[in-house]
């Protein structure tokens, strides 16, 4: 298995191959798609110009073909929207073509649309089917083996034992398939979730919420609007104590500041690398586009620490506890994208 990584800009590149990353993926959006389409139509869900989450000139990605060359690991461009309007096609077609002739010829891709658009008109790329368009089963993949794809990443809501009956099952062979391992677990499947990830508002996906049943009182628009006055005023108050009480800890303690990284802490699927290595992902992908490089790096160098016990030991219950122990240090976070056990 290889290790796919996110970059949120040419300078993180060196540090995630010096790290062990076989491969890397990015975002590209040119300052002419931000011009005329803005937040509402972005390219690859990531509607972010505040900090690092994606390349926005041309000029840096022939930098970055630059130190493909150099380094020789494989850089994939995605288009991670969920559509697109037809006027746009055009556009990003070009974009695609742009980026071919300085070398690039792996796209992400998740909009089906897009996909026939760019073989009716005769652009030959290699595409990597996102998790976004959520191939769910092996029907799906039938279905989208007619699109010429040479890799399906899964989402994160597929089980391992999906994975394995859409590898087993799927007549067309030595395709490559790619699942998340760190970092950005969600409780929304990406295909279904028409949110915004802007510098405006918060996501969705991090929204505090809780689950109960409806109410007596689910047509009153009176009641629903107290509820949601008192939710702001309660998050508002939260908020503020929050940001006293971290200011007060940095004032005491700003000569002894603990290591905040935790590994796997926003997603972990570490324990179950020897169920997905026999179910035949060939891929694992660490998700980072916007994070910091230096936990990025270090999400890398220990992931590939976790795959290097895997020669070593046979059965999946061992290679779960020796991976808790060494680097977990015993401590599961409850962050699982697979295993079922817990510490």
């Amino acid at each position: 298995m290889k290790i796919t990584a996110g970059l949120g800009c040419i300078d993180d590149y060196k540090v995630l191959v010096k790290a062990g990353a076989d491969e890397v993926f990015c975002g590209y959006v040119p300052y002419e798609w931000n011009k005329k389409y803005g937040t509402l139509f972005p390219l690859n869900r990531r509607e972010v110009l505040y900090y690092n989450v994606q390349i926005n000139t041309f000029e840096d990605m022939k930098i970055l073909r630059r130190m493909v060359d150099v380094y020789k690991v494989p850089v994939s461009i995605t288009f991670n929207y969920l559509y697109y309007v037809e006027e746009q096609y055009e556009m990003i077609a070009k974009i695609i073509k742009d980026l071919m002739n300085i070398g690039f010829y792996e796209f992400i891709i998740a909009d089906i649309a897009l996909i026939l658009y760019l073989k009716e008109n005769n652009i030959k790329c290699s595409i990597h089917l996102s998790g976004e368009c959520a191939e769910l089963n092996r029907l799906s993949i039938d279905f989208f083996n007619k699109l010429n794809i040479s890799r399906y990443i899964f989402h994160r809501k597929n089980s391992i034992e999906d994975m394995k009956s859409c590898i087993n099952n799927n007549e067309m062979k030595n395709l490559e398939y790619e699942a998340f391992i760190l970092n950005e677990r969600c409780h929304y499947t990406g295909a279904f979730c028409n949110s915004l990830h802007c510098d405006e508002m918060i996501h969705l996906c991090k929204m505090p919420y809780h689950l109960s049943k409806v109410s007596e009182y689910e047509n009153s628009f009176e009641e629903v609007d107290k509820r949601l006055e008192l939710y702001y005023k309660e998050l508002d108050n939260k908020y503020n104590e929050e940001i006293y009480m971290e200011n007060q800890y940095y004032r005491e303690n700003e000569d002894e500041m603990e290591d905040s990284y935790v590994l796997g802490k926003t997603g972990c699927g570490l324990c179950s690398l020897k169920e997905l290595e026999k179910a035949g992902v060939t891929h694992l992908k660490v998700v980072g586009r916007g994070n910091s490089i230096e936990n990025m790096e270090r999400d890398v160098r220990n992931l590939k620490k976790a795959m290097d016990m895997l020669d070593d030991i046979e059965d999946s219950e061992s290679y779960e506890k020796v991976v808790k122990d060494k680097l977990l240090h015993g401590k599961c976070n409850g962050e699982c994208y697979y295993s079922t056990r817990r510490i």
